[in-house]
């Protein structure tokens, strides 16, 4: 056994371990409390691999499984950017990149250069794999918000608009997944969970 690979590698294992003290703005199902980064990325793979057939493109789905884990790790050092806050939303960026150079920078060269690729293939929105990861990013806490009556969208007083311009390229992932989840924003706005504007 490499020992120096394998402190590494387990140093890394006990460091992503963090990332279940990042919270989100999403509620878990029941709306007892906020998930975290770990749940969601968890629930994004399983996601993923249920509903790998409405992807536009046919997808490598193991390898988006795991773009899913990765994607937000870097948040451990970032912290979480809620999807609506327009004032974090400027240095998001290049608090992930320092993050991404801190996290993956542990590794062993090899693993560190996959996943940081990995990282980067979901952030450049290029690839079939890349797309669909977004939809589940974008659709997981959804129906999160969704399945608790909306509270989430009305706590921050969300509008029509803003979950629309999030979602602007979540048809080119899943047209089928899209559809459905513009029924879920029609709903919001009719019973008052989200603002028509």
């Amino acid at each position: 056994m490499d020992w120096e690979r394998f402190e590494k590698q387990k140093d890394f294992i006990l460091e992503i371990d963090k990332e279940k003290e990042i919270y989100r703005q999403t509620h878990i199902t029941g709306a007892a409390r906020h998930e975290n980064d770990s749940e969601h990325a968890w629930h994004m793979a399983v996601m993923t691999w249920l509903l790998a057939e409405y992807s536009n493109e046919k997808i490598d789905v193991a390898r988006t499984m795991m773009m899913t884990l990765v994607h937000d790790l870097v948040e451990i050092y970032a912290g979480d950017t809620y999807a609506y806050d327009t004032k974090g939303k400027e240095t998001q960026e290049l608090r992930e990149k320092e993050a991404a150079d801190r996290l993956f920078g542990m590794l062993p060269e090899d693993q560190g250069k996959e996943l940081r690729s990995l990282w980067e293939e979901f952030e450049k929105y290029e690839t079939a794999e890349a797309r669909f990861a977004h939809v589940m990013d974008n659709f997981q806490p959804m129906l999160l918000n969704d399945s608790n009556g909306g509270i989430d969208w009305e706590e921050h007083k969300i509008a029509r608009r803003q979950v629309e311009k999030r979602n602007e390229k979540t048809a080119t992932g899943s047209k089928e997944i899209w559809d459905y989840m513009r029924s879920v924003i029609d709903k919001n706005v009719e019973k008052g969970s989200l603002k028509g504007e």
